[in-house]
């Protein structure tokens, strides 16, 4: 059972990305990723109010948030910077760049994470995987080759510098993850790092966009706003849920999370027409095959 959520999870961080680059082609980033944290506070605070209110209805159950001390509050709140850092790198990124080229890069952010694990948590890798690590990282450095064909330098463009400093971001509030999981409850730093979210993008919105919204892209409300916190609320929650079961591996479970980039790069191919699918989906292929490497 745990295998099928896991699957689900994937498929739903998949269409989360597509939501995304559907939200911010010709749109303003900041008031798209404003409102879908909103929304997924809005979706999560049923659960910390009925916790306060009502928490027999909620105590024994994955939906339970548990309080939390003023420090743990500091620890959440440095969490949900992190990632909001992460997040807007990302968005502007994948606004203008092809969605082929920006999932492969953002895929490749578990094998950051154990290099940060080696260089500042004293890990040791085994022989697999650092073959994972290194097949990997030649799979990078033939992808930015492929994006040459397509006037995308690797060294040059800011777009391609946003998402890789999203990614480096991603994997150390990976890293971070680890500390946080160790201490606190789960689904009570999801909440409160996603009010804290809401908190931060609403000054962020309200100072430096708002004022200045006349002079940069101009902002649409769309549909698809709303599915990004929809299927990413979703599949995070399912994805928990997954490692609260009993006979869970996360080692199986990580690597098929991370499989749901084929979803969006999918869709770059058949719906936004890309250009060269076939060599980005090699290397996409040796990505994917270091991450399960990584993982093993």
């Amino acid at each position: 059972m745990w295998l099928f959520f896991g699957l689900a999870s994937a498929l739903l961080l998949g269409a989360y990305d597509v939501s995304k680059k559907i939200s911010v082609e010709g749109n303003a980033v900041i008031p798209v990723l404003w409102i879908s944290i909103l929304l997924s506070s809005v979706l999560l605070l049923p659960f910390l109010l009925l916790s306060r209110l009502q928490p027999e209805l909620l105590t024994d159950t994955v939906f339970f948030v548990p309080k939390l001390d003023l420090r743990a509050h500091f620890f959440v709140s440095l969490k949900a910077l992190i990632v909001l850092v992460s997040w807007i790198l990302a968005y502007f990124a994948l606004k203008n760049l092809p969605i082929t080229v920006v999932t492969p890069i953002r895929s490749t952010q578990p094998i950051w994470t154990v290099l940060g694990a080696i260089l500042f948590l004293d890990e040791s890798p085994n022989g697999i995987q650092l073959t994972g690590i290194a097949i990997t990282l030649i799979s990078f450095i033939f992808f930015s080759l492929i994006g040459r064909r397509e006037g995308i330098s690797f060294s040059n463009n800011k777009w391609v510098w946003f998402i890789i400093l999203a990614t480096l971001t991603g994997s150390i509030s990976a890293l971070y993850d680890k500390f946080l999981m160790g201490r606190y409850h789960h689904m009570a730093v999801l909440s409160y790092y996603t009010f804290y979210q809401a908190l931060i993008m609403t000054l962020i919105t309200l100072v430096l966009w708002y004022p200045n919204r006349k002079k940069s892209s101009s902002f649409h409300f769309r549909g698809s706003i709303l599915f990004i916190s929809i299927f990413l609320i979703t599949a995070d929650f399912i994805y928990f849920y997954a490692l609260s079961l009993p006979d869970s591996l996360i080692s199986v479970l990580s690597p098929i999370r991370r499989s749901g980039v084929i979803i969006p790069f999918l869709y770059g191919a058949l719906v936004l027409h890309d250009k060269n699918i076939l060599s980005k989906a090699l290397c996409l292929s040796g990505i994917l095959l270091g991450v399960v490497l990584l993982f093993l």
